[in-house]
């Protein structure tokens, strides 16, 4: 895993986890990490973070046809 520091100005008034949570929730979002990574990244347990993304309005149901027909497939 890897360390990026990011300059944040000091009137954003957001917590570093909010902050963080944020990122990982666009990034689940955008299918650039799974939610196991997204939760590890916040350190957050899988369950925890499928829990609290949609404060974030990230949505862990998917809207693609395939993605639901895999889903349907492996229920």
């Amino acid at each position: 895993m890897r360390t990026v520091l990011i300059h944040v100005p000091d009137d954003v008034e957001m917590s570093d986890y909010d902050f963080s949570m944020m990122l990982a929730a666009k990034l689940y979002e955008d299918q650039k990490l799974s939610s196991g990574q997204a939760a590890q990244m916040v350190g957050l347990s899988k369950k925890a973070f499928i829990e609290l993304v949609g404060k974030y309005d990230v949505s862990v149901l998917s809207t693609s046809i395939s993605d639901l027909h895999s889903d349907i497939a492996n229920a």
